[in-house]
């Protein structure tokens, strides 16, 4: 929570008595609430026993169908999952309804506590109502997500990214849940596919004009330092050379048989080969190879540990 947040919530604190009875999640979800809240009015939200209907625990309970992550690209063999239920009319219906209910008596509430000071309403109640307003828009969210992926993959527009329209859309979709009127008798997905169109096509445009004054787009791959791979080469390559000086030497005490084990197996000077190619050259079988090579590296890891 900011420091402004927690003033604010100190100073209510002081003027309602009840904030203080909130725990911490309930206070920075206090903070939260807007001044205002903005709703559509509904003929049915002033009528008797709408809130036990609504809200209440015979309620009607919506199955929302929960979105799922999408691609990253829009593959055109790609769709939606077969077992995902879509909204029906009613049901999208009654969501709005319990949400835009939510929101206004919230903004009752709202302006009790702006219009009367002296008769606060219960901090307690606000935060109830506030969590059901995020739930409700949450649920709308999630059952109409579809739509956005749907406008996405029908608008191909050029050096946009997929996931910059999925972001825009998403965000066109929240601003036409927040204005649509049940009452004028047509479809979310009517009112809100102009919407998004619209902001698909103004991000269009803020990235054309974007590309038109930086030519050049940020490359992560030119921007990284390449300091570690040279100085792993740089090591790698130090310690080959300290490998050829000790065997050049011999300061391992390596035995002829193991010389030439070593150099065969690994290619240093002479062809590499296989434990059973190395074996017809030294006259052992493939498994005394192993045991050579292995009491060779031991001898040979001992001297370059000391280096």
């Amino acid at each position: 929570m900011s420091v402004l947040a927690l003033a604010v919530t100190a100073a209510e604190s002081h003027r309602n008595p009840a904030l203080a009875e909130l725990d911490d999640e309930d206070r920075r979800l206090y903070a939260r609430i807007p001044a205002t809240i903005k709703y559509v009015d509904h003929p049915c939200f002033h009528e008797a026993g709408v809130e036990q209907e609504l809200f209440g625990p015979g309620a009607r309970v919506v199955r929302v169908p929960r979105w799922r992550y999408f691609p990253a690209l829009p593959e055109d063999d790609w769709r939606e999952p077969r077992t995902r239920i879509d909204l029906s009319p009613d049901e999208q219906t009654h969501l709005f309804l319990r949400y835009n209910y939510a929101r206004f008596r919230l903004s009752r509430l709202l302006d009790g506590r702006r219009n009367s000071p002296g008769r606060q309403p219960p901090a307690e109640r606000i935060v109830r109502w506030y969590r059901r307003v995020l739930g409700c828009r949450a649920d709308l969210v999630e059952g109409n997500m579809a739509l956005v992926v749907a406008m996405a993959k029908r608008t191909r527009i050029l050096n946009v990214d997929f996931e910059d329209l999925i972001s825009e859309g998403s965000l066109a979709l929240m601003r036409s849940i927040e204005t649509f009127d049940l009452t004028r008798g047509y479809r979310l997905s009517t009112y809100a596919c102009r919407a998004i169109l619209k902001s698909f096509h103004r991000l269009a445009t803020r990235t054309s004009r974007h590309r038109r004054r930086f030519d050049s787009q940020f490359d992560p791959d030119l921007e990284r330092s390449d300091y570690d791979e040279r100085r792993h080469e740089m090591q790698r390559n130090d310690r080959v050379d300290d490998l050829r000086d000790v065997l050049a030497r011999n300061r391992a005490k390596l035995t002829e048989t193991e010389l030439v084990v070593v150099m065969r197996r690994f290619a240093i000077g002479m062809a590499g080969g296989t434990l059973r190619d190395v074996g017809r050259t030294v006259g052992l079988t493939a498994e005394r190879v192993r045991q050579i090579q292995h009491l060779a590296l031991r001898k040979l890891r001992r001297v370059l540990g000391s280096m």
